[in-house]
């Protein structure tokens, strides 16, 4: 077990700095100089000299790396061209946004997924296979804003039980903080409930087809015991590697959805970035993201080795 574990932190700790080393590269031959954009065009070449030097922008390239990058491992980000602060309080300010949402829809996709993915396993072929199948294949094909669009119009234009966008902050209560979260949370966690569904149907209908399946059946297990205790165990592997991927997703793909419902998460944060050419900002919050994702990676491939326990042999 502890080679296991150590195999798996060195790919992920090699993992995150090649991204760093990407991330930086990719961003520095983007068209565009940001101190000019910042100064606008009218700004003199030497104005614009002056604000490069303050920036930092005309050191070695591989110098400005090893800054940047020791500045990331001391959770010093740096200062926002842009808004004048320290990187790290415009990422927690948003994080605090950002993550609870995730957090949620994630929740939310997985109490409708797993439920829907066991009933439709269970009736394979038959009338709410289909009906639950038809669903998850329409949940699949709309796209997450056409469900936010619906969704303010039912329960915040007309039914008027939540708000329709903005985030009053958790200042304002734990309870407002969370109904504004709600509807995007929804529309988030709707698509990916869908996808979730039907990848446990099918690890569910492969794990079923096993000889240990029809065994326990043959010694008298109830139906549900079987479902609930052998087949959907062992049908968890591909299961866990959406999970993971899906809160990848939904902590870094949010733009579209921050911007629908107007909230000031880490999508909207890098949006603006970009924009307004603020490299810095761009670079911390991405290299964030990539950590998370990594790291969550690293916990879905150590959940494999508990839920079975022969990969810890193989390895």
């Amino acid at each position: 077990m502890t080679l296991y574990l150590l195999k798996h932190f060195a790919i992920a700790l090699a993992t995150l700095v090649l991204a760093s080393m990407v991330v930086f590269a990719v961003l520095e031959i983007l068209p565009g100089d940001p101190a000019r954009l910042m100064l606008g065009m009218n700004a003199s070449a030497d104005q614009v000299e002056l604000l490069r030097n303050q920036m930092g922008l005309n050191a070695p390239l591989g110098l400005r790396y090893l800054h940047w990058a020791g500045g990331l491992l001391s959770l010093d980000f740096g200062r926002s061209y842009t808004y004048s602060v320290p990187v790290i309080d415009l990422v927690r300010e948003r994080l605090a946004v950002s993550l609870p949402l995730a957090l949620i829809a994630l929740a939310l996709s997985t109490i409708i997924a797993i439920p829907v993915g066991l009933f439709s396993a269970s009736r394979r072929g038959r009338a709410g296979d289909t009906v639950a199948m038809g669903a998850a294949q329409l949940g699949v094909a709309v796209p997450n804003f056409w469900f936010a669009l619906m969704l303010i119009y039912v329960f915040a234009v007309w039914l008027r039980l939540v708000p329709a966008g903005g985030f009053p902050g958790w200042s304002a209560g734990v309870w407002p903080a969370l109904k504004s979260l709600l509807l995007p949370a929804i529309a988030l966690a709707l698509p990916q409930a869908a996808i979730l569904a039907r990848v446990t149907r099918s690890a569910l209908i492969e794990v079923l087809n096993e000889d240990y399946i029809r065994t326990a059946r043959a010694k008298g297990l109830p139906y549900r015991a079987v479902l609930w205790r052998h087949a959907l165990r062992n049908a968890m592997i591909p299961v866990l590697t959406i999970l993971g991927l899906q809160f990848a997703f939904l902590l870094a793909g949010t733009i579209i959805i921050e911007n629908v419902f107007y909230l000031p998460g880490l999508g909207r944060l890098v949006f603006q970035a970009i924009t307004q050419r603020d490299l810095i900002v761009v670079e911390s919050v991405i290299m964030l993201l990539v950590a998370a994702v990594i790291a969550v990676n690293l916990l879905v491939d150590l959940s494999y080795a508990v839920v079975d326990p022969r990969l810890r042999g193989r390895q």
